[in-house]
Order: structure tokens, then sequence, then C-alpha cells
């Protein structure tokens, strides 16, 4: 599914164009025990509760493709009889009329999802009879196909929190009665998958409220697809790849993270636009950090090390670039190199400075005697340097020699050079 999918199955999401036939569910407490079932023909509920659960619906279908929204594909064995794609075709061809098949679906839920606390299942069936359209998207006054699909839900359900009301019964003010109350979606699934606007059987579209922390076990346990990683957790195993190289030094981890973010940043701007960026799987491969890195001030071993357990840690599944680019590292990034420039430009114009006073010191020194001396070349060294200076005759001329080792460096004028 794309972006475009996505965003048609949810503009149908209104009072005027909705057409879910059917929403059933199962309340579920934090020892796993069932408290109460509901089953409403969705066009019959009353204004406000059809507004509130067709909100919970929105949910499904909102966030990233890729971060948030995770499209699984069912192994061959779940299509086969008794698996995990065969009962949920069951179930859609019922339109949740079939109450066997709804107690087994609560089941499957309810034996898989880990949530410490009580929760709210709900299930909706639609039919949507998806008109055909133009090249240029305009809409015929024809059906390709009639869209048969589940939408499930999981909500967590809390107490609202303690606070003081008005007791109307009583007509005084005191404590709030404490109600559970139904929050938005922690994860959910459309199935079929709605790709290329048509039923996709072999692949499920699943819900995600934490990328950070999806919750692997509906995508495993009850739906019998191999778990995907997030965007989200894609960037954290490279953040975490990053710094066991750097041998757990934070601000050293962070500072390559950046260099390897701005590289991939570049390597975006390098791609070929698109209109709809989400579309274009562009993989980022061992040898495409290798010539990240390669292009950055990173150390060797450290690089070593990141390509060993980039390859290692994605060997099975090579993560999109769009997903790996975390902008607000970027940014950062950005922000550290412009504060670095400048702390070099300071450097150096302080030693222009400081150049500058000693030789306004010297003319100071001098300007009573009749005989002004000024001096071409003027040293500052470290002291221990002072004694290695020496005065020899090269070619003719008379020469300082300051003999320099590999790890030390100099500055002209106030003008870095590496000797």
């Amino acid at each position: 599914m794309n972006k475009k999918d996505v965003v048609e199955l949810k503009r149908r999401l209104k009072k005027e164009t909705c057409t879910f036939t059917r929403m059933c569910g199962c309340y579920v407490d934090g020892e796993r025990n069932r408290v109460v079932k509901l089953t409403e023909t969705f066009l019959n509920l009353e204004e406000e509760a059809f507004y509130k659960y067709l909100e919970i619906a929105k949910k499904i279908l909102s966030g990233t493709i890729g971060n948030n929204l995770l499209e699984l594909e069912f192994p061959l064995e779940e299509e086969s009889a008794g698996g995990r794609q065969q009962f949920l075709t069951a179930l859609r061809s019922s339109a949740l009329q079939n109450e066997e098949l709804l107690e087994r679906f609560y089941d499957l839920i309810i034996d898989q999802y880990e949530y410490a606390g009580n929760y709210l299942i709900l299930i909706f069936h639609d039919a949507y009879d998806v008109m055909a359209k133009t090249s240029d998207n305009q809409k015929l006054d024809e059906s390709e196909e009639v869209y048969e699909y589940l939408l499930c839900a999981i909500c967590p359900v809390s107490l609202s929190k303690p606070a003081l009301g008005y007791r109307a019964d009583e007509n005084r003010i005191g404590p709030r009665i404490r109600d559970w109350v139904v929050g938005a979606p922690e994860s959910g699934f459309l199935f079929p998958a709605f790709t290329d606007r048509s039923a996709d059987l072999h692949a499920v579209m699943t819900y995600h409220k934490n990328p950070k922390e999806p919750h692997t076990e509906l995508m495993e346990g009850a739906l019998g697809c191999a778990a995907k990683r997030t965007a989200a957790e894609q960037r954290l195993a490279l953040a975490s790849i990053v710094k066991h190289a750097c041998g757990g030094d934070e601000e050293a981890s962070r500072e390559v993270f950046y260099e390897i973010q701005q590289g991939l940043s570049d390597m975006a701007d390098g791609q070929p636009e698109d209109d709809e960026p989400e579309s274009e799987f562009v993989p980022v491969t061992a040898q495409d950090i290798r010539d990240v890195l390669a292009e950055s001030d990173i150390p060797e071993n450290a690089a070593a090390k990141i390509q060993s357990a980039y390859h290692e840690t994605f060997e099975e599944e090579t993560p999109a670039l769009n997903h790996l680019i975390d902008p607000k590292a970027v940014e950062a990034g950005n922000k550290l190199r412009q504060e670095k420039e400048l702390v070099k430009k300071v450097a150096v114009l302080e030693q222009q400075l400081e150049d500058t006073r000693m030789l306004a010191g010297l003319h100071d020194e001098t300007k009573d005697t009749p005989t002004i001396k000024t001096y071409d070349v003027i040293l500052r060294v470290k002291p221990e340097k002072a004694s290695q200076i020496k005065s020899q005759i090269l070619n003719g001329q008379k020469c300082l020699v300051i003999p320099m080792e590999e790890n030390e460096y100099a500055a002209i004028n106030g003008v870095n050079t590496t000797v």
C-alpha cells in the first residue's frame, strides 16, 4: 500500500460517506478476562457514539508508512487451511455475523497481545465499492470491484484522573466519580491490504501508535507474519551500532551518528525527485554505509566496525533511505558543525589580535631609541619547543628550522597549517 491507497480509505470515514456495516468488540481486564462484549449495526449508533468510534477507526489509517504503518506478507503456511490468513478471510466473509468466529478472534488477540492493563478490542466490517478512474484520476460511473475488509483497533482503557467536580445529586463540590475511559488505539490492522486500489489477500497492514516499541507479538503471534522493524527502530539500531563501535563514548558516538546522518541526507538529495517519495524504496546497503563513512572524518577502525555490524543487523531486511534519515539529527549535526567552525574562527581572531598586540609592544619598547628594530618573523612556541629551534643555512639562505612531530600542528599568521 502507498500513501494514496491509505488516504483513499481514510477519506471515506466520515458521517456522509462511511459504510461500515457492523462493529463488534470485547472489553478485556488486566487479568485477561472478558468483561463485556458488544455488537452494533454501525450506522444505527447514536450520533455521539458514532463519531467516537469513527475517530478510533481513522487512527488505524494514520501515521507514516514504514513507521506507524507496516505492511506484512503472510507466509505460505498461514494461507493454508487452519492458517491465520484463512481464518481472517473466513471472518471477513461472515461480515462479523458468525459468533463462533468472533469468539476465536477475541481468544487469538487475548492470548497473544501483551498489555499490562485493561483494553478494548474493536473490529469493523466494510464493503467499499471502488469506482474506476481514468489515467488523470477522474472517477467514472462504474465499479472496478467491491473491496470487502476488516479494520481492527486495540485501545487501552484506563481510569480517568482524580479531580474535584460538581456533584449535582448532592448540590456540592466534591471528588469526581472516576470512570474507565477508552483511549486512542495502541495497535490494530487492516485486512486485506488495499494495494493499487484493489484487495491484496496476501498482505495485511498493521498500525503501531508507538513506532519505537511496536507490538511485535501482534504481528507474529496474532497475525502469523514475520515482524518488521519500524523506521524508528531502524534508526535506533543504527545509533546503537555507532555507539558500540565508539566504545560507548556518548560524545564521540553522537558526532559519528551526525556525520552518518549528513551523509545519508546528501545521498537522498542526490536521488531523482519523486511525487510520492514514500512509494519509492531506495535501499541502504552495507556498501552504501561504507561509502558514506569514507566521505566523513570517522576513524577507519570505527568505520570498519560500523559497516560490519550494519551488515549483520540488516542482512535480512535492508532499510529504506528515508527510514534511516532522522531530520532532527541532521539539523543537530549542522548546528554542531557551525559551532565548531565558529570556535575555530574565534581562535584565529584571538591569535591575530595577540600577534598585533605583540608587534605594538615591540614598537613601543624601541620608539625612544635612535635605532628602531623591526621584525619580519615573530614566533610563539611552547617552552619545550623553543630549545629545538635552530638556525641553518639552506641553499645559501639563513633559515630557522623547527622540528615537527607527526601529531604536531602549526599556525602561520593565524592560519592552521599541517606540517
